[in-house]
């Protein structure tokens, strides 16, 4: 499968770009500054690295040309807090990413979300409500972004297979390990490693269990 991939040069990123090879997939990554690509992947037979930025609509049209899906880690950054802009960027560049993925006939996309979208499947849960309610407080834009990416694809996405993979505090851990339901069901907690929502994301490829769906992907 050829695979598009948003975000790969963050963390999160680049372990979605190794499980992807790893699992025999060729790569499209779209990158605003391909050089942070380390060279095991860059120099990669496998993968194909397309430079842009996410306000460039012909860009991303181009990169989506011949794949089969896309997989984004993309979100706001974490240490940006009230510097974060107000115009919801990232909602915007994945609107861009829709048109392109209909103009190329792309039907399935997965991506990055976090607990500040609501599902309706959640319940309340006092770790959850507090850790939402710091993230809008002291980092709102970014909250107002996040929230946005989630209305944009319950709304406008009718005709694409979208998964949204909420996830609470990423974590550096190696584990592969997670579990996937919903806020306040007793089983998710407030940490996954990035590496499990690697792993959740391409298991989710081949699986399509959670397809127009958003659950909260954690650490068991």
């Amino acid at each position: 499968m050829r695979i598009l991939i948003f975000g790969g040069t963050g963390p999160a990123g680049l372990l979605l770009i190794r499980h992807a090879l790893d699992g025999g997939h060729s790569v499209v990554v779209f990158a605003r500054s391909p050089e942070k690509l380390p060279q095991d992947i860059s120099a990669n037979p496998s993968v194909t690295v397309v430079e842009g930025q996410l306000t460039d609509a012909e860009a991303i049209s181009q990169a989506m040309a011949g794949v089969h899906a896309v997989l984004s880690a993309l979100g706001p950054p974490p240490r940006q807090g009230i510097t974060y802009p107000g115009n919801t960027p990232l909602a915007h560049a994945y609107g861009l990413i829709i048109d392109a993925m209909k103009k190329h006939d792309v039907k399935r996309v997965i991506l990055l979300g976090t607990a500040s979208i609501h599902d309706e499947h959640d319940k309340f849960s006092v770790q959850f409500k507090a850790l939402v309610a710091g993230v809008a407080i002291f980092a709102h834009n970014a909250y107002k972004d996040v929230v946005a990416i989630g209305e944009l694809f319950k709304a406008q996405a009718d005709d694409v297979l979208w998964t949204i993979a909420r996830v609470p505090i990423l974590t550096s851990d190696e584990a592969v390990d997670y579990v996937a339901g919903y806020i306040g069901d007793g089983k998710v907690r407030t940490v996954l490693s990035r590496a499990a929502f690697a792993a959740f994301v391409l298991r989710e490829l081949e699986s399509n269990e959670w397809c127009r769906k958003a659950p909260l992907i954690s650490s068991p």
